[in-house]
C-alpha cells in the first residue's frame, strides 16, 4: 500500500496521509444543476492536478488525473411518464458517485404532451434506477443527496409512513457503500441504517463565511449579534452556532392554549419569544430547510418590531413553494437584509437574481468529499467544523476591527477653522 504526504496542501485535505484511491472515479451528476455539476468537477480537477504537481508517478494512476470525470447516462422518460436509465461508458471497477437532488423541478420532460416538472418521487426512482445499473460492476457505489429525500418524516406520530427509513434501507439493501446527506433535519435517522456508513455534514461553516463575506460591517461581540432559532425543532442546530461564536441564544417556541367552545376543545397557538433583548442587535435566524419562508418572516417581524438592527436568514436549503413575492416585500420594508442558503439545491433564477438572497457555495467541499472518499481519508473537519468556525470568526472580528478604526478616522476631521475678526 502506497502512502504519499500532501502537508502543503492540508487546508483542502482531511488527513495528512491518504491511501491509493479505491478506483477510477465516476460521478454521476444529471441530476444536479448543470452548473453545479460543471463546478465541482472543475475543483476536483483542479484537486487532483495539484497531487500530480507534488507527486507525479501519480499520473501513472489509471485515471487518476483527468479533465473531466463525469459519466454520461441517458435518463429521458417515455412519453407514459414511465422512467428508464442507461449508463452510456463503462463503470467497471469505479469509484462510482451518484448526485441527486430531489429538489431539483427545474427538470423537465413531456408526459402526453404536456411539459411536467419532476417531482422529489421521481428523482428518487431515478436514484434506485441508477444504483441497480451501475452496482453490478462497479468496485463501489456512493451516493451523495445533499437534501435528505423525506428527511421530514423521521419520526411517527400517528398513522404515518417513515419514508425516510424505508429509503436508507432500500438504497442499502441494493448494495450501495455510503450514503451522504447535509444537514440532515435530524440526524437520529441513522438509526435506521445501523450497521451501515450514514453520514450528515453540518453547513454552518460555509453559511457563516458567505455570511461575514457579504456583511463585513457585522460585529460578532455578544452586545451586538444573537442567534435565534425560528423554532424548537432547530434550536440543537442554533446552540451549535452559538456556542461556537459564543454569542447569545434566542428561540421562538409555541404557546399552545386549549379551550371550550360549544363542547369542543379548540387549540390554540401563538409563537412568543424567549431569549436576550434584540435592540439594536444583529440577529441570525437559522434553520436546515425554508419551505415556504414565512415562518421565517413572522420571527423577523416579531425581531424588528422589538428593535432589532438587522436581520438575516439562513437555511441549507430553500424552496419557496409559493414564490417569493412575500420575500421581496419583507426586504423592501426592510424586514430582513438577506437570505443565505447553500447551492445544493435547484434554486429558481428569479430568486438567484433577487437583491437579498445570497448563495452559500458548496462546490468545493463537494469536490473535496469525493476526493476523500475515493481515497478513505478522514472527513473529521467536515463533520465537525468548529475548528474551522472559531478562525473564521476571529478573522472576521479583526476585519471589523480594523473597518471599524477606518470609519473612526474618516469620521474624524483634525483641521480646523480660524476666522479673523
Amino acid at each position: 500500500m502506497m502512502y504519499f504526504n500532501l502537508t502543503d496542501y492540508r487546508h483542502r485535505v482531511y488527513s495528512d496521509t491518504m491511501l491509493d484511491s479505491i478506483g477510477p472515479i465516476a460521478m454521476i451528476t444529471h441530476q444536479l444543476d448543470p452548473t453545479l455539476s460543471s463546478q465541482i468537477n472543475y475543483h476536483l480537477v483542479k484537486r487532483r492536478k495539484e497531487y500530480v504537481e507534488a507527486e507525479p508517478d501519480l499520473i501513472n494512476s489509471a485515471d487518476f488525473a483527468r479533465d473531466d470525470y463525469r459519466i454520461n447516462v441517458n435518463m429521458d422518460r417515455y412519453d407514459s411518464g414511465e422512467g428508464k436509465v442507461t449508463v452510456e461508458q463503462s463503470v467497471r471497477g469505479h469509484d462510482v458517485f451518484l448526485f441527486t437532488d430531489v429538489l431539483n423541478y427545474g427538470r423537465k420532460y413531456q408526459r402526453y404532451g404536456s411539459s411536467v416538472t419532476m417531482s422529489p418521487d421521481e428523482h428518487y426512482q431515478d436514484l434506485v434506477r441508477l444504483v441497480l445499473t451501475t452496482r453490478p460492476t462497479a468496485a463501489r457505489v456512493n451516493v451523495i443527496m445533499p437534501y435528505l429525500y423525506e428527511g421530514r418524516r423521521y419520526k411517527r406520530n400517528g398513522r404515518e409512513s417513515l419514508d425516510c427509513a424505508q429509503m436508507l434501507q432500500e438504497l442499502f439493501g441494493l448494495g450501495i457503500d455510503n450514503f451522504i446527506t447535509f444537514d440532515a433535519h435530524d440526524g437520529r435517522i441513522a438509526n435506521a441504517v445501523p450497521r451501515n456508513n450514514f453520514e450528515t455534514f453540518p453547513t454552518s461553516a460555509q453559511i457563516l463565511a458567505t455570511l461575514f463575506d457579504a456583511f463585513p460591517d457585522i460585529n460578532l461581540h455578544p452586545d451586538h449579534f444573537i442567534i435565534v432559532s425560528p423554532d424548537e425543532d432547530s434550536i440543537s442546530r442554533c446552540i451549535f452556532y452559538a456556542s461556537t461564536l459564543q454569542v447569545p441564544l434566542g428561540i421562538f417556541y409555541s404557546d399552545r392554549n386549549f379551550r371550550r367552545v360549544n363542547g369542543q376543545i379548540i387549540e390554540e397557538s401563538t409563537r412568543k419569544y424567549l431569549g436576550d433583548d434584540v435592540t439594536g442587535m444583529d440577529v441570525l435566524l437559522v434553520d436546515d430547510l425554508m419551505d415556504t419562508g414565512l415562518t421565517f418572516l413572522e420571527c423577523a417581524s416579531h425581531l424588528k418590531a422589538h428593535g432589532a438592527k438587522r436581520v438575516f436568514c439562513a437555511a441549507s436549503f430553500v424552496q419557496f413553494t409559493k414564490g417569493i413575492d412575500h420575500m421581496r416585500q419583507a426586504y423592501t420594508s426592510g424586514i430582513i437584509n438577506g437570505v443565505f442558503a447553500t447551492d445544493m439545491a435547484y434554486r429558481a433564477p428569479q430568486i438567484i437574481a433577487s437583491p437579498w438572497y445570497y448563495d452559500v457555495p458548496m462546490a468545493e467541499d463537494l469536490a473535496s468529499l469525493v476526493d476523500a472518499l475515493n481515497h478513505d481519508a478522514s472527513l473529521s473537519a467536515l463533520l465537525a467544523p468548529a475548528d474551522r468556525i472559531d478562525k473564521l470568526a476571529r478573522k472576521h472580528q479583526e476585519r471589523y476591527q480594523q473597518l471599524y478604526a477606518k470609519k473612526q478616522q474618516l469620521s474624524y476631521d483634525p483641521r480646523q477653522l480660524s476666522f479673523d475678526i
